[in-house]
């Protein structure tokens, strides 16, 4: 899987999504500019110790991302896509790309992919979740839907046995 956001504005919820790729296994792609360097202690205490392990890699512009993975498969994660997020089937190396804090992914964007932009439901006037919960959201479920292939599914305690 992979995960990519564009234009990102706020160092504590890449470092949040950074931890979380970590954590599934999940490639993070980050299209400048950044609202941050990637050197800010806010990213890092977010990510804590993960952000050495994190597979990450950043481009000039969106068309930068868009040249060096010609034919890729990305949904596009939005509040304005008609489609929500369980109606699509997640490929195992597609990409989901979430937008910038305070604008999402720009509307031209979205418009040239009707069918592969998704949302997550919400009521009332709501805006939007935080980037990070909205990734770990639609991510969890691309993982779900793929049986969460190389993941640990059971947990252990730690001073005692799970019966059964």
């Amino acid at each position: 899987m992979n995960i990519v956001l564009h234009e990102p504005e706020i160092p504590a919820n890449t470092g949040n999504i950074g931890r979380t790729c970590v954590a599934t296994g999940t490639r993070l792609h980050l299209i400048e500019p950044l609202g941050f360097r990637l050197t800010e202690k806010a990213l890092r205490r977010a990510g804590m110790d993960y952000w050495p392990q994190l597979d990450v890699t950043r481009y000039l512009h969106y068309n930068d991302f868009l040249e060096k993975h010609p034919g890729a498969k990305i949904y596009y994660a939005s509040t304005k896509a008609q489609k929500l997020y369980t109606e699509v089937h997640y490929e195992p190396d597609c990409f989901i790309m979430f937008g910038k804090e305070s604008a999402g992914i720009p509307e031209e964007i979205l418009l040239e992919h009707p069918d592969t932009a998704v949302r997550i439901p919400m009521i009332g006037e709501t805006r939007s979740l935080n980037l990070g919960n909205s990734v770990a959201i639609v991510l969890y479920e691309a993982l779900r839907q793929n049986g969460f292939a190389g993941m640990k599914t059971q947990g252990e305690l730690t001073r005692y046995r799970w019966e059964g």
